[in-house]
């Protein structure tokens, strides 16, 4: 079965090989990256705003190669009262359109970082000036990065997909 990825971040890859894999350990999936554009702000400031780039991922993702799948992860933030919290949304096509939404853990963002991003940074390029390190969003990422890499951003974005992928586990509840 084949499953494409809207983005060439080898993280998001490695998730949606990881998420597909653990819940139907028996097929053997191939997974391939594409490089789609999410048609969103390079840093979606909403929920909404995120599951549309993932939506708009996964759609084009799953025509570029013919996929039996598509998938589609947009990270985001979403001011919550107070705070700002930092999390993955994934969308998850068939060729049938049917169509799964799950998301990682949300996880605030400090305000250190949000100035940064209130001054035109994405949330990955606030994480490399703050802990002083390069290409963040294509490692360990926030996530990781606060919590001692306990969730990593791999982790997180898998278990994001699992959620989005529970539509297809279950498709006779929807």
């Amino acid at each position: 079965m084949k499953v494409a990825v809207g983005s060439k971040n080898k993280v998001k890859i490695e998730a949606v090989k990881n998420a597909f894999e653990a819940l139907w350990p028996d097929k053997k999936w191939q997974v391939e990256g594409v490089d789609v554009s999410s048609g969103v702000s390079d840093q979606p400031m909403s929920d909404e705003e995120s599951i549309k780039g993932a939506g708009n991922r996964a759609r084009k993702a799953i025509k570029e190669i013919n996929a039996d799948y598509g998938v589609g992860a947009e990270g985001g933030l979403q001011k919550t009262g107070e705070h700002w919290l930092d999390s993955g949304w994934i969308v998850v096509v068939d060729k049938q359109g049917n169509e799964g939404v799950g998301s990682t853990v949300k996880m605030i963002v400090p305000e250190k970082m949000m100035k940064l991003i209130h001054d035109g940074q994405e949330l990955g390029i606030a994480c490399d000036i703050i802990f002083d390190m390069t290409d963040a969003k294509q490692g360990v990422g926030h996530f990781g990065l606060m919590t001692k890499n306990q969730i990593t951003r791999t982790s997180g974005y898998k278990d994001g997909v699992i959620a989005a992928l529970s539509y297809f586990v279950h498709p006779n509840l929807h």
